[in-house]
C-alpha cells in the first residue's frame, strides 16, 4: 500500500507537471498588449521592470527586429525603449526557476495591478471554500438519505418518483440551474439578492446570498449520490450473505443496518472524502453569473484580461485540486475496505 501511495503521488506530480507546463507555453505564446498592462504609465513601467526581473522581457534603446516577438513598445519616458518578448522557451525556464527557488508566480498585470499573484488568489480562495463546504454539508446527507429511501422502497412509487426526479435534474447543468434560480427567486419575487452581497451588506443579506449558490452547486451532487447510494444497497440487498442473515434469524431492519447500509457504504465513502477535497475548487460558471468573487470568477477574468500570472495560479489550484481528489480518491478504497490493498504479494 506504502508502495502504491507513492506511485501514486509520483505520478500526480509528473502530470500537475506537464500540464502546467503546457499551459505556461500555450499562454506565453499570446502577446500581452500595453493596454492590458494597464492605462498608467508607472503600472506598465512596474510591470515590464518584473518581467524583466523574471527573464521574460529583454530592454533596448534601438529596435532589434531579429530578438523575436515584440510585446509592448513604449516612447516618451526613460529615453526610448522597445521590450521585446525572450523565446518561449528560455522564458519557461525562468518560470520555473522563479518558482523553484522564490515560488515567485509574479504580479497582476490588469485584475489588481501590482499585486502578487498569490496574494490575489489567497484573497478570492476562502470564498469559494466557503460556498462549497457549505454544499457539501448540505447535498452529502440529502443525497444518502434519498438513495437510501428509494432503495428501501425499490420499485414502489417512491423509488420511481425519486428516480424521475434524479433524471431530471442530473441532466440539467448548473448554469441553467442558477440562471432559473435567479430568475424565479430574485428577478420574478424578489425573494434573494440578484448577485452576491458584498462584505459590507447586512448579516441578513449574506447569509441569503448563499441560497442560490449553494442550491445550484447541490442538485448535481444530490442526485448523483442519490444514484450510487441506491445501485451499491439494492446490490447488497440481493447478495446471497444478507439473506443468509435474514434466514439466521435476524429481522429486515436488522439485516439492513448491520450488513446492508455497511457493506454499501464501502465505495460511497471514497466519494464524500473527495468531495471534501473539491472544496478548494470553485465553480467557474457559476461564480461568473452570481459575481462571486472567488478563484473561478477570477480564472475567467484572467483569460479575459490577458492576465497570465494570476491564470498560472488558478490554473495551478485546479490541477492541484482535482489530482489530490483522484488520490484520496483511490487510496481511501485500501484503507477503507481491509479487502481491497494494493501491492505485489498476494
Amino acid at each position: 500500500m506504502l508502495k502504491y501511495s507513492i506511485k501514486r503521488v509520483i505520478l500526480a506530480l509528473i502530470t500537475a507537471f506537464i500540464i502546467l507546463s503546457l499551459t505556461f507555453l500555450l499562454v506565453r505564446s499570446l502577446p500581452i498588449s500595453a493596454a492590458a498592462a494597464g492605462s498608467k504609465e508607472n503600472v506598465i513601467r512596474a510591470f515590464m521592470l518584473q518581467q524583466q526581473e523574471f527573464g521574460y522581457v529583454q530592454f533596448y534603446s534601438t529596435p532589434q527586429s531579429d530578438l523575436g516577438k515584440l510585446i509592448v513598445e513604449f516612447h516618451g519616458y526613460d529615453g526610448d525603449e522597445y521590450v521585446y518578448a525572450k523565446p518561449i522557451i528560455e522564458q519557461y525556464f525562468s518560470w520555473l526557476k522563479n518558482i523553484f527557488t522564490k515560488f515567485d508566480w509574479g504580479i497582476s498585470i490588469s485584475i489588481e495591478p501590482e499585486s502578487t499573484a498569490l496574494e490575489i488568489i489567497a484573497r478570492k480562495l476562502p470564498t469559494s471554500m466557503y460556498i462549497n463546504i457549505v454544499a457539501v454539508v448540505v447535498s452529502v446527507p440529502l443525497g444518502i438519505a434519498l438513495g437510501i429511501l428509494a432503495g428501501l422502497k425499490k420499485n414502489t412509487w417512491v423509488d420511481h418518483l425519486i428516480s424521475t426526479l434524479v433524471m431530471i435534474f442530473i441532466s440539467i447543468p448548473s448554469f441553467v440551474v442558477i440562471s432559473f434560480l435567479m430568475y424565479i427567486f430574485c428577478f420574478k419575487n424578489n425573494l434573494l439578492p440578484p448577485k452576491w452581497p458584498s462584505p459590507a451588506d447586512t448579516l441578513q443579506n449574506r447569509v441569503l446570498g448563499y441560497v442560490i449558490p449553494v442550491m445550484a452547486l447541490s442538485f448535481g451532487s444530490i442526485c448523483g449520490y442519490t444514484r450510487f447510494v441506491r445501485a451499491e444497497l439494492c446490490e447488497v440487498m440481493s447478495s446471497e450473505y444478507l439473506l443468509l442473515a435474514r434466514t439466521k434469524g435476524l429481522t429486515k431492519n436488522q439485516a439492513i443496518t448491520r450488513h446492508a447500509l455497511k457493506n454499501a457504504f464501502v465505495p460511497i465513502l471514497p466519494s464524500i472524502l473527495a468531495e471534501f477535497i473539491g472544496i478548494f475548487g470553485g465553480s467557474m460558471i457559476l461564480e461568473k453569473l452570481y459575481s462571486i468573487p472567488g478563484i473561478g470568477n477570477l480564472y475567467i477574468q484572467a483569460i479575459n484580461t490577458k492576465d497570465y500570472n494570476v491564470l498560472m495560479v488558478d490554473m495551478a489550484i485546479f490541477v492541484t485540486v482535482g489530482l489530490l481528489a483522484g488520490i484520496i480518491l483511490d487510496l481511501s478504497y485500501g484503507f477503507i475496505d481491509p479487502r481491497i490493498r494494493m501491492g505485489e504479494k498476494r
